[in-house]
């Protein structure tokens, strides 16, 4: 297999969502009480903001082809972004350009699970924007590009029941996967361990819905201390993967719903051999403590229920056959500065490369594992042969790949909509 090849499906990109998102969607019962994005002339920025407080991450990290000088957490506004980040038309053409057939997307105003409308009282108005947002991501960002992404909706977290019906409403809408959170209890919600959220993780076991786990899904802002520096905020919470696995791994939702599936995104891979040694160790010598995994060792039981997701990670593929080849699927990151666009194909193969990846291998990690785990059908609209790297990139050899600032965005977007705010 060459680079040109490979079959690209990217299981963890992100939506900067646009500022209509709620006008076709929510009930007219709700009018005028849904976020908006509001434009502060003294910050010259725009935040997605409603009657129970403002979101912190309106355009969060969405720095592609931005200079690097002028990357940040978060660009001011939507007019400073490339357009492929909230449009998705250009979505789709950039995922051409970077050899990407698939896409699954985690929102980014919510937060990465949803989190932004637990915190609104009234649990109804939230019910109804979480229900609007997700028919948006369906009905509209999803089914603009048949065949081109994988609809990840999100959960009403505060309600186990809301959260159960609302898995089986977007199930019978197409929905194979759908976001929660590393630790409801961030939120100031009951443990997955205490049982409150089994009438979710049932309906998700029931109809077959990936329960998607982003990093960064705990709570707003990345975790440490405002003393630490910014690189160990930034470096460190891939690694929350890690105990929201042990959580899950000696949960009783594994033994109670056995078709559960997980997928820890953006968790990378790397760390995994190491904590399934730890976790056997536990197993095997700490009898004492009774662990009960069903009769099943915990590398069982990562092998039949999680799924890992890297961007770049050289080592896990070099240890694969440690985390299990089954169980590793690529991701894109678009629209982040860890992201690998619009260099993925490239990225990715010098990792396989170096790690002499098979072509049987190679098919798993790039499409096939991810088909079979998400129920995608990656060649029920583009043939086979028009879905590869190279047949993608070539299709989509006009798309402007140049480095290009803020103000370079926000006058072309200007020219066409009017000044920002």
């Amino acid at each position: 297999m060459t680079r040109d090849e490979m079959i690209l499906i990217s299981v963890d990109d992100h939506i900067i969502e646009p500022r209509d998102l709620f006008e076709q969607h929510l009930p007219t019962r709700w009018a005028g009480r849904a976020p908006r994005l509001v434009y502060d002339r003294e910050r010259k920025a725009e935040t997605w903001s409603w009657e129970w407080g403002s979101s912190f991450q309106s355009f969060i990290n969405a720095v592609v082809t931005l200079p690097n000088e002028e990357w940040g957490f978060d660009p001011g506004t939507q007019a400073e972004i490339r357009p492929g980040c909230y449009d998705v038309q250009h979505r789709v053409r950039d995922m051409d350009a970077n050899g990407v057939l698939a896409s699954l997307c985690f929102p980014s105003f919510p937060g990465m699970a949803g989190g932004f409308f637990a915190k609104c009282d009234d649990r109804d108005l939230a019910l109804a924007c979480v229900r609007a947002y997700n028919d948006w991501h369906i009905d509209q960002w999803c089914a603009a590009a048949p065949g081109r992404f994988i609809p990840n909706p999100i959960s009403p977290l505060w309600d186990a029941k809301a959260a159960a019906d609302e898995v089986r409403r977007v199930a019978r809408k197409g929905a194979t996967a759908i976001t929660f959170t590393e630790d409801p209890e961030a939120f100031g919600l009951p443990s997955m361990h205490s049982g409150f959220y089994d009438p979710f993780f049932k309906a998700c076991a029931d109809e077959g819905v990936v329960v998607a786990i982003h990093i960064g899904s705990a709570a707003q802002g990345f975790p440490g201390r405002e003393s630490e520096p910014l690189h160990v905020r930034y470096t460190m919470p891939t690694w929350n993967s890690l105990p929201c696995a042990a959580n899950l791994l000696w949960s009783h939702l594994l033994r109670d719903f056995p078709p559960l599936k997980i997928a820890l995104s953006e968790g990378g891979t790397s760390w995994i051999p190491g904590f399934l040694d730890r976790m056997e160790r536990h197993y095997h010598v700490q009898k004492w403590a009774r662990p009960d995994l069903g009769g099943r060792t915990p590398t069982e039981v990562f092998r039949q229920h999680f799924l890992a997701c890297f961007i770049s990670d050289p080592s896990g593929l070099l240890l694969r056959d440690r985390v299990g080849i089954d169980n590793i699927a690529y991701e894109v990151d678009y629209p982040h500065s860890d992201c690998t666009f619009p260099d993925s194909a490239d990225e990715l193969w010098g990792c396989i490369v170096e790690a002499r990846c098979t072509d049987e291998e190679i098919a798993k990690i790039t499409h096939e594992n991810a088909m079979r785990w998400f129920r995608y059908d990656a060649f029920g609209k583009v043939p086979r042969d028009q879905a590869t790297v190279g047949a993608l990139k070539a299709r989509a050899s006009d798309v402007d790949l140049r480095t290009r600032s803020k103000a370079a965005y926000k006058a072309e977007w200007e020219a066409v909509n009017g000044p920002v705010g």
